[in-house]
């Protein structure tokens, strides 16, 4: 079984055929899967990863940066609030850097609040309502870092809509709360890399 973004032209498929394929851009194609003599399309999973803004901390904003840059390498699609702030500039940055997709759900239609790194802006102008939106379009969520009232809303919205979030780098006061609240939905992460083997281990089991 061979993996790839997308066959290459001309290419002919069967049980002693030699493969040669020039992986392309994932961003732009769907990935497919072949096995003996079938090209299957493979869905792209969709990787929200929610944080503060302008206050985030440097160490939520570090790992943000690992975290969308590891999303983009496993050939999903970072879905973030989209703003050129904190945690959601930086997680875009970093997937961008690794040649990933990034959507972007805007609060507001201020376009200059908009992440250079962001490929598909979505404007809403539905300000903190647009965080259902977030949740509900993402398969996985992480709440990176410690975040205020937006990222708590979020969280408790994807725990409501049965979605599993991940906590990274989150603090003891906040992953015991939403522990409380979310039960086994709730899962944790102290680097980019546990939160990407967990949402890799959780996206397995969807279709």
């Amino acid at each position: 079984m061979i993996l790839l973004d997308e066959p290459s032209e001309g290419l002919t498929v069967g049980r002693s055929t030699q493969v040669a394929a020039v992986i392309r851009n994932a961003s732009l194609r769907p990935q497919v899967m072949i096995a003996g003599d079938k090209i299957v399309e493979m869905r792209r999973f969709i990787i929200g990863v929610m944080g503060a803004g302008d206050a985030a901390r440097q160490s939520d904003v570090g790992i943000a940066s690992e975290l969308g840059k590891l999303i983009a390498l496993q050939g999903w699609v970072l879905l973030s609030g989209g703003r050129n702030s904190g945690v959601m500039d930086a997680v875009n940055k970093g997937a961008r850097d690794a040649k990933g997709l990034t959507i972007g759900i805007l609060p507001t239609k201020d376009r200059a609040l908009i992440s250079d790194a962001v490929d598909i802006p979505i404007i809403t102008d539905m300000g903190s309502a647009r965080n259902n939106i977030n949740v509900l379009s993402s398969d996985v969520v992480i709440a990176c870092g410690v975040g205020g009232a937006g990222t708590a809303s979020e969280i408790a919205l994807a725990l409501k809509a049965k979605k599993p979030v991940i906590l990274l780098n989150g603090n003891d006061e906040s992953r015991a709360f939403f522990r409380k609240i979310g039960g086994s939905a709730i899962h944790e992460a102290d680097t980019a890399q546990q939160a990407v083997a967990i949402a890799k281990a959780l996206v397995s089991k969807l279709k």
